[in-house]
């Protein structure tokens, strides 16, 4: 695929993390050229520009000489690349190489094509530069993660040869100018403002938020497909779920789970048949309430989207070059590293997917209980002598838990940083990891309903439901068989989660 800083989609960045390669538009590499050549001109009239000829952050009024400015452009890389923890995945380091070389396509950073160039050479080479997952307080931009990114650039840092080009991650992580001498590629020496603009923006936090709302996307279809067949193995009404109910409050999200759900459902089933004269008015409110706790999550998932889809086409760099048709141009400080939007759209999508794992938790629950489902309980095959499904619904219960903490906002904490000249910033990156790990917890809640709802299903045999969950049912059963006694389930659980993950049990 090609890149052209201005027309990136979410779907795009998950092809190239799962491996897809890239190159630079030739439009993209125009609008470079020419901003380039505003940076130059200010280097050459020794004009005082920020990150070009002074120092940063509270040393901004530091002016540096004109014989020293690509040693400011490398200190400033290896001075910030003080990134802890955990490294981030193949998927997600792929992820934010693409969205920092997309930045620079975009033509307001001032930097060479080369540098756009040398990034996407690493996606093409399976090159796995090592960024820590800690270290950025979301402004000014994601410094210590993007560092580490710019020091395999410049032969420093550590990288390794990851699954995307390798049959498997090629092992431990190796000085990166190795890995790049091994893969045909040069050390880059950096210009005037080429180090600043790979560090100085939101692509970490967006890459690993456009990463997790896709799957959230595939996960909140998959919520209406693991509700409806709780439904039916709980022997629910489907009445609650009628169009001219959500007609009178229409949502788009909560129109859109009650039409899946109906469709989920169908008409007609054996098992909603054999109790159509039975004397239930309604359903607990985790059944009854599908569509409006679904729907809720779906349109936060759209506005999500929404403001994703802004920032990863956007200029974060500061300061940005902007080039004139004249062939005068200006470099201007401003914020646009700030990371406040995304920090807050992805506080929302983890407060609404940790609400679409509890309810399914609660289907669960429900399921699990003889006094609720009429079935045996905890769905064992002889009660007492077998705990069933019994601590499926702990381990629920334990995810559950875990995403209420989880979601607990981190854009509303601020810590002063720099002297207190970045006295005010969004903590965006810490915003995204926890908004990745609700999704991955809510992924093995739904795994877990899924597993139990169709275990459900088995015992209420031979009453088949209706054809789309029977559908449903046997995807289930081809990679997970039925039980006839008690079993370790933590695998079952996994491979049912990659399943929701990939699309596989979506409605």
């Amino acid at each position: 695929m090609t890149i052209d800083g201005r027309t990136l989609t979410p779907e795009a960045i998950e092809r190239v993390a799962l491996g897809a390669s890239v190159s630079l538009a030739p439009a993209a590499r125009e609008r470079m050229q020419a901003s380039r050549r505003v940076v130059e001109r200010a280097v050459d009239g020794n004009e005082v520009v920020y990150g070009v000829t002074t120092g940063f952050g509270r040393l901004a009024d530091t002016v540096i000489p004109t014989n020293r400015i690509r040693e400011l452009q490398l200190n400033l890389v290896r001075s910030h690349a003080v990134g802890v923890g955990e490294p981030f995945d193949e998927p997600v380091a792929r992820a934010i190489t693409l969205l920092r070389a997309h930045t620079l396509a975009g033509g307001f950073c001032g930097t060479r094509p080369v540098v756009c160039e040398r990034l996407l050479d690493l996606l093409n080479a399976g090159i796995w530069p090592r960024i820590p997952g800690q270290g950025s307080v979301g402004a000014s931009g994601d410094l210590a993660p993007l560092s580490h990114l710019a020091l395999v650039l410049v032969g420093e840092g550590e990288a390794r040869l990851g699954a995307v080009r390798e049959s498997r991650p090629d092992g431990d992580w190796r000085a990166a100018a190795e890995v790049l001498v091994g893969s045909g590629l040069d050390p880059l020496e950096l210009d005037a403002k080429e180090g600043l603009s790979l560090i100085n923006g939101t692509q970490v936090m967006t890459a690993i938020g456009v990463l997790a709302l896709l799957r959230a996307d595939r996960l909140v279809e998959a919520a209406d497909a693991a509700g409806a067949l709780s439904l039916e193995a709980t022997l629910g009404t489907r009445t609650a779920f009628r169009a001219e109910i959500h007609e009178a409050r229409p949502h788009p999200g909560q129109l859109a789970s009650a039409a899946r759900l109906r469709k989920l459902l169908g008409e007609r089933s054996e098992l909603g048949e054999s109790h159509a004269d039975c004397d239930k008015v309604q359903d607990a409110y985790s059944f009854r309430c599908m569509p409006q706790v679904h729907g809720a999550v779906h349109d936060t998932l759209a506005h999500v989207r929404k403001v994703l889809e802004v920032e990863l086409n956007s200029a974060t760099d500061n300061p940005l070059v902007f080039a004139r048709e004249t062939g005068v141009g200006v470099v201007l400080s401003g914020g646009n590293f700030h990371g406040a939007p995304v920090a807050a759209a992805l506080d929302f999508l983890a407060i609404a997917v940790t609400d679409l794992a509890s309810i399914s938790e609660r289907r669960i629950a429900a399921i699990v209980d003889p006094s609720t489902s009429g079935l045996p309980a905890f769905l064992a095959s002889e009660p007492g002598l077998e705990s069933g499904f019994m601590q499926n619904q702990v381990t629920a219960a334990a995810l559950v838990s875990e995403c209420k903490g989880l979601a607990h906002p981190a854009s509303v904490d601020s810590i002063p940083t720099s002297a207190n000249k970045e006295d005010h910033v969004s903590m965006g990156v810490w915003a995204a990891r926890k908004a990745e790990q609700v999704v991955i917890n809510a992924e093995r809640v739904l795994a877990i309903e899924l597993l139990a709802a169709a275990r459900g299903i088995d015992l209420r045999r031979p009453l088949r439901t209706s054809p789309a969950l029977e559908a449903l049912h046997d995807r289930i059963r081809e990679r997970v068989p039925a039980r006839d006694k008690d079993r370790p389930g933590w695998g079952e659980i996994e491979m049912v989660a990659a399943m929701i993950r990939k699309g596989e049990l979506h409605s």
